[in-house]
């Protein structure tokens, strides 16, 4: 892994940008984010969804429940997302650029209590003291950035956390796990999981295995090559095993999929604009003239890929996976507008309040993979406008799985999830909540004693733009069109995350 490439890459043109008249007129453009971003707020409610936080910890605040909450439902939902976006009248235009938030949401006895505190990242650190923005970002160009030592001065940490070994651990795409205290959330400090894989990429979606270790990849494109690093990592923090899946051409991958003999890699094709000053995704430009490359990298020879291709696809997000026979089928969200993919809500982002009426919808897909023929096809799985599928762990590994996930139903009055959605073979059970609440990522937690696959809750975070107000709401997931049995909300709202775990 070339790491000085890398560096170079991700700050291309950067020292120019004091020099520059036209990056100058820019700055100044954007410096004036903010303000338009403010007035914006003001006619649209709903993107308090994208605002900026405006301290570093909250809590701990005890929820006011509605409903019935399940006593038997007891644990902590950790949630994590970008909720800094501004810093000297300075806005970031890319969703994925904002300081990562962890919340901690915990039930017990039919109480809920919450606290939230920024991931305090080398980044943030610099940052914090300096009062404004200094280091590059993936997708806002910032003038003037300062040089970087290695991928963790640029980690966010802002996209998704995990419990792993009695550790709570902030992920992000590009650099190390961020460690964190489980209790009051208090920063930690980098995890090394090996010594000369030092601020190595460790990805935002370790998948955990039915023996208790964990397997996830990073990246090699932000090092400035292609291809993936591949992690082992046992139950007891100690890497198993690391392997180099090489690649002739660039993909991009923000998440992968897994069956009990398999890690499945979806790589979508992509070129980067040359002799630019911008930022990562200012720069990249997904290709759907060229064709997908799928990886399939067996457990236990990691060493030993079997690649095949076909029809473009832009995916950020995976479902379930499972073999049957010769067949592989994974099934995943399908972006149909790549530019949107490049940079999701970024009209949001950016203050402005066009509906998405023009934007194509995200359609729920299966890829099949047939290794005797070597062939691979997507077939549409029937469900659109929808994102972050979740289901249960527990699922047979040669049947499909109930998937759970955000979608976006009629009426609509925002751009953003207005309902969950129950996927069930050909069923599709959806409960919509109430007129302008926006719906985040639902996580299933098994039911305490039960073994019935698909027997639990679902847990998930909402915001309520109009009464500024973020909440916790619990469903049972066999039935999902009744709504929520309780919701805890707090008398303040946040912006919308990304991802979370439930931890017993």
């Amino acid at each position: 892994m070339d790491r000085r490439r890398f560096l170079r890459n991700f700050a291309v043109g950067l020292s120019a940008c004091a020099l520059a008249p036209r990056l100058l007129r820019a700055e100044v453009a954007v410096a004036g984010d903010g303000t338009r971003f403010a007035q914006a707020l003001a006619r649209e409610p709903w993107l308090a969804g994208w605002k900026s936080v405006e301290a570093a910890s909250f809590g701990p605040t005890v929820a006011t429940v509605e409903g019935s909450w399940p006593p038997a439902l007891a644990g902590t939902l950790y949630r994590n997302g970008p909720a800094l976006f501004e810093r000297a009248g300075l806005r970031y235009h890319h969703w994925f650029d904002g300081d990562g938030m962890v919340h901690a949401w915990r039930c017990a006895k039919g109480k809920v209590e919450h606290r939230a505190r920024m991931v305090a990242t080398s980044k943030y650190a610099r940052e914090q003291a300096a009062g404004r923005f200094l280091m590059p970002a993936a997708g806002t160009t910032i003038p003037g950035a300062s040089p970087i030592r290695n991928n963790d001065d640029v980690n966010t940490a802002n996209t998704a956390v995990i419990r792993f070994g009695g550790r709570v651990l902030a992920l992000w795409e590009g650099g190390s796990a961020i460690e964190l205290d489980p209790g009051d959330l208090r920063t930690l400090g980098p995890v090394t999981w090996r010594e000369d894989l030092v601020a190595a990429p460790f990805s935002a979606h370790p998948l955990p295995d039915r023996d208790g270790s964990l397997w996830n990849f990073g990246s090699l494109d932000l090092l400035g090559g292609s291809g993936l690093l591949l992690w082992h990592v046992g139950a007891d923090g100690r890497t198993i095993r690391t392997a180099t899946l090489s690649s002739d051409r660039p993909g991009y991958l923000h998440a992968f999929a897994m069956t009990q003999r398999h890690l499945v890699f979806v790589l979508t094709p992509y070129r980067m604009e040359q002799g630019s000053a911008k930022a990562f995704f200012e720069r990249l430009r997904f290709t759907p003239d060229q064709p997908c490359r799928i990886a399939v990298v067996p457990k236990d020879a990691l060493d030993s890929p079997r690649w095949f291709e076909t029809d473009f696809a832009a995916v950020y997000h995976f479902a379930d996976a499972w073999e049957r026979g010769s067949e592989i089928f994974v099934r995943a969200v399908r972006h149909l507008d790549v530019e949107e993919m490049r940079s999701p809500m970024g009209a949001a982002m950016r203050g402005e309040s066009r509906r998405r009426d023009d934007a194509k919808p995200s359609e729920f897909s299966t890829l099949r993979l047939d290794t005797s023929k070597g062939t691979a096809r997507w077939e549409s799985a029937g469900s659109r406008d929808l994102e972050f599928p979740v289901f249960d762990a527990r699922h047979a590994d040669a049947t499909p799985a109930r998937v759970f996930a955000p979608v976006r139903v009629d009426p609509v009055s925002t751009p953003y999830f207005n309902a969950i959605v129950a996927i069930d073979g050909d069923r599709r059970i959806v409960h919509r909540y109430d007129e302008g609440v926006l719906v985040e990522e639902h996580r299933f937690v098994p039911k305490p004693g039960r073994r019935r696959i698909g027997e639990g809750w679902l847990v998930g975070t909402v915001l309520d733009p109009k009464r500024h107000r973020s909440g916790l709401a619990v469903l049972d997931a066999e039935r999902v069109a009744d709504g929520p049995l309780a919701t805890a909300w707090l008398p303040y709202a946040f912006p919308l995350g990304f991802h979370g775990w439930f931890a017993g």
